[in-house]
């Protein structure tokens, strides 16, 4: 039994090692020979500009990439290359009450995504994403509230970004 267990262990450890794919805990596939990655600035073509929300929505990618791989950030030259632009922050109201007033409102961010893999051309993608944030009409967009609603968006967005980029989902 020992032995059977054994077997099975190397067999599985020299499988994984002839794979030109890594995969970790996280779900990435990382093409062999990738070791460096580079998010460039999202710029804000949004018709409503917040001050800030670029540079905020470039480092929480940045951020992710750096915790879910062992990949390098690099100001240029990346193996991997993510580009693009914030296209929409709208805040809309969703839900009304009886007498006709906003009970809710919904903010919603939504960014063009441009994805190079120079190592393998075919994984290269241009994808649009959105997500959205509600909160209560009396609530001001500011202090907390808006810091909350940029954490869950951004939180949302990377994570989108990474799964159709590199998990490949």
């Amino acid at each position: 039994m020992r032995f059977l267990t054994y077997f099975i262990l190397c067999a599985l450890s020299l499988v994984m090692a002839s794979c030109k794919v890594s995969y970790g805990f996280t779900g990435a596939s990382i093409p062999a020979g990738t070791q460096t990655f580079q998010v460039n600035y999202f710029q804000n073509n949004a018709p409503l500009v917040e001050p800030g929300l670029d540079r905020d929505f470039t480092l929480a990618l940045q951020d992710l990439i750096l915790n879910q791989t062992s990949l390098d950030l690099v100001n240029s030259g990346g193996d991997l290359v993510y580009e693009g632009e914030i296209t929409e922050y709208r805040i809309s109201p969703t839900t009304a009450t009886s007498d006709n007033k906003a009970a809710q409102n919904r903010l919603t961010i939504g960014v063009n995504v441009r994805f190079y893999d120079r190592n393998n051309p075919e994984g290269d993608l241009e994808q649009r994403f959105s997500f959205f944030y509600d909160y209560p009409a009396a609530a001001q967009l500011i202090g907390s509230t808006r810091d909350t609603a940029f954490e869950e968006i951004f939180e949302r967005l990377t994570q989108d970004i990474f799964n159709a980029t590199l998990a490949k989902w």
